[in-house]
């Protein structure tokens, strides 16, 4: 078996708007094993992971973590807030002596309590009081049943989640009958919305994207691009005589707006200043898109540190992440749009074709995304990335691609 590797996956409701994220971590057979030695093992590991990293694996979003017996009784739960945590129990507890007295007991704290495969049987039924969300199999679960106990769920006021819907059919399917929520592949990859942002997708913009990026950027070669697009000057001349930046002096010399942005937060942002029409509002679909971009960007420009023989540079791999979605905003094959753009050969192949040491690269990013564990660690071993650094890197992202968020959205606040 790989490393411990700890990945979130969005629940959507019917609107595609996220609802909650999912936390998943390989080695979950083992925990649920009947061996108590190694489901001990399992949960330990998960316990010193989740009391090193809890901040970032949860923060500012409401969370479903399935919880062990073991878990529950190292009184793990209590290392998040729960406004942010849903306990899922699945049968492994259900059926032990002891679990359900804890799972009462974070109830009764105001912990939301959620319940893996529901099943019609007496002591799924006997714990509808407690739980709040039923969560159902798409693939482990026939058609009417799934129906039925959303009816169930719906009459006793509890909220129903539909799990494993991995293609547009069941997808429809599951909101026909009126599931209050799914996840799966076919719905992390819905957006409810294309990001509109055409004035600035230029190929100009691209070449700013790329001359930012670079091992050694070339102020002047940013201020040049950016001076011959007025939405882009405007935007970056508004963001830094915001009050977030609070300047005794404004400015609307682009050299000094770029100088007291720093290369370092204006490489992050500028993606995120096009999108940002001063007529316009950012939705919770762009927002989505926007942050997965900037996730890829920042997981993959973290993880070529440690991989061996990637013959590109981090900045590379930081475009090879944030252009990896560009054919969800642009109505063209990537094929067409990524020959305008001066990326290296490598990144357009690996963004294509997968092919290359650079495609395994990408291909761990996104295998990463949808918790394909067996893929991670193929990937993880052809590129000699030692497991350990993986998890930690993906939240060390994530903590960071929210913290821009954040710090950009204050800016928005305060125009």
């Amino acid at each position: 078996m790989g490393g411990k590797y700890i990945v979130r996956i969005p629940i959507k409701d019917q609107d595609s708007k996220i609802i909650g994220y999912e936390i998943l971590y390989n080695g979950d057979h083992q925990a649920y094993s009947q061996d108590n030695e190694n489901e001990f093992a399992a949960a330990d590991t998960i316990y010193h992971f989740l009391t090193q990293n809890n901040a970032k694996t949860l923060h500012g979003t409401r969370n479903f973590m399935t919880f062990t017996t073991t878990l529950l009784m190292k009184k793990t739960p209590h290392l998040f807030d729960k406004s942010e945590l849903v306990i899922q129990i699945d049968d492994s507890v259900i059926i032990h002596p002891l679990s359900m007295h804890f799972v009462n007991q974070y109830a009764k704290e105001g912990y939301k309590i959620a319940v893996n495969e529901f099943q019609f049987t007496p002591r799924y039924l006997s714990l509808l009081d407690t739980i709040d969300y039923i969560k159902i199999d798409a693939k482990a679960t026939p058609k009417d049943t799934i129906r039925n106990t959303i009816e169930v769920a719906h009459s006793m006021g509890k909220k129903c989640i539909v799990t494993n819907v991995d293609n547009d059919e069941t997808y429809q399917l599951v909101f026909s009958m009126q599931a209050d929520a799914a996840e799966g592949s076919a719905v992390a990859k819905r957006m409810d919305t294309k990001v509109n942002t055409s004035a600035f997708l230029q190929s100009n913009f691209f070449r700013l994207i790329v001359a930012v990026t670079k091992d050694e950027p070339d102020i002047e070669e940013i201020e040049r691009l950016i001076s011959v697009d007025a939405g882009l000057t405007y935007g970056l001349l508004k963001m830094v005589n915001s009050a977030y930046f609070a300047l005794r002096n404004q400015t609307t010399d682009i050299h000094q707006a770029v100088v007291l942005l720093g290369i370092d937060r204006l490489k992050q942002w500028i993606y995120l200043l096009s999108a940002s029409n001063t007529e316009q509002s950012i939705d919770s679909g762009t927002e989505e898109f926007l942050k997965k971009s900037l996730l890829r960007a920042c997981f993959s420009s973290e993880l070529i540190r440690y991989a061996k023989n990637v013959p590109i540079s981090r900045s590379d791999a930081y475009l090879m992440g944030m252009f990896s979605t560009l054919d969800n905003i642009i109505d063209a094959p990537l094929e067409d749009i990524l020959s305008s753009i001066p990326l290296a050969e490598e990144v357009k192949q690996a963004l294509l074709t997968r092919e290359g040491r650079c495609g395994i690269l990408y291909e761990l990013v996104l295998s990463y995304e949808t918790a394909d564990w067996a893929a991670i660690s193929r990937c993880a071993q052809e590129l000699e990335i030692p497991d350990q650094v993986i998890t930690s890197t993906y939240f060390n992202c994530v903590e960071d691609v929210n913290s821009l968020w954040e710090q950009l959205t204050n800016v928005a606040a305060q125009q």
